[in-house]
């Protein structure tokens, strides 16, 4: 009897403990964070060392893991202007110039922490592997790296509440692990359609001392587009989708 019940330990001794799922996790994250595809409402605020602000407000659609277009409303000297991102091309089209531009990632079209990247946010999925994922207290600590050097950040650390399933920070490093920024979720809301995220993000970075960008979410549902909706040619007509 004794040596069967010593057998049975050593073979639960030697089965493996099993990680925890790094890919399945980011995956979960991104989806609670948005539906696949959606619309949304949102206002970017950059804030100065001296207090003083500039406000952005942007309809925003997004369209599977790699098609984003936003489009500005206000301020007035910016409404009618859109972007797009395919992947890991960008442009910015602005009315009356003629046909849009190509801009990159680690630009910010509306100046402030938030760059291009950070504005037309793909799934962290899509830019990221899993390269380990570790226990925390009450969250994980996901360490991810960039699958191509076309992303924005080489290196992301992503806190994420292990019930909510949500991230609370993120740092974006350079490959040698230099802090650019640091990505701080907050204000829980309950935005309708099964959507409970964050409704504040808010950044600063060791780069601009003293400044700070906040992106404030007023509505974001899920909705369906057209493949049409995100060509170079659709950019003028965004305003067609509200």
């Amino acid at each position: 009897m004794l040596k069967i019940i010593g057998f049975i330990l050593t073979l639960i001794i030697a089965m493996p403990v099993y990680a925890i799922d790094g890919a399945a996790l980011l995956k979960q994250v991104d989806r609670n964070l948005s539906p696949e595809s959606y619309e949304s409402y949102r206002k970017l605020i950059n804030i100065e060392p001296d207090g003083r602000k500039k406000e952005f407000t942007l309809f925003t659609a997004k369209k599977g893991m790699d098609k984003v277009a936003s489009l500005f409303l206000a301020p007035a000297s910016e409404k009618g202007r859109s972007t797009l991102r395919l992947g890991d091309n960008m442009w910015l089209y602005i009315p009356n110039v003629g046909k849009p531009v190509r801009i990159t990632s680690l630009q910010s079209v509306v100046g402030g922490v938030f760059n291009n990247a950070d504005i037309l946010q793909l799934d962290y999925a899509a830019e990221y592997n899993v390269e380990k994922v570790e226990e925390k207290g009450n969250e994980y600590l996901l360490y991810l790296k960039a699958k191509t050097k076309t992303v924005a950040y080489d290196r992301l650390k992503v806190w994420a509440d292990k019930g909510k399933k949500l991230p609370t920070k993120i740092e974006c490093l350079t490959e040698a692990n230099m802090l650019i920024k640091t990505l701080y979720f907050k204000d829980i809301k309950d935005f309708g359609g099964g959507i409970v995220r964050p409704a504040v993000i808010e950044t600063d970075s060791p780069l601009y001392k003293g400044y700070k960008s906040v992106m404030i979410f007023a509505g974001i549902k899920e909705r369906k587009f057209k493949d049409e909706v995100f060509t170079l040619t659709f950019m003028p007509n965004l305003e067609s989708l509200r």
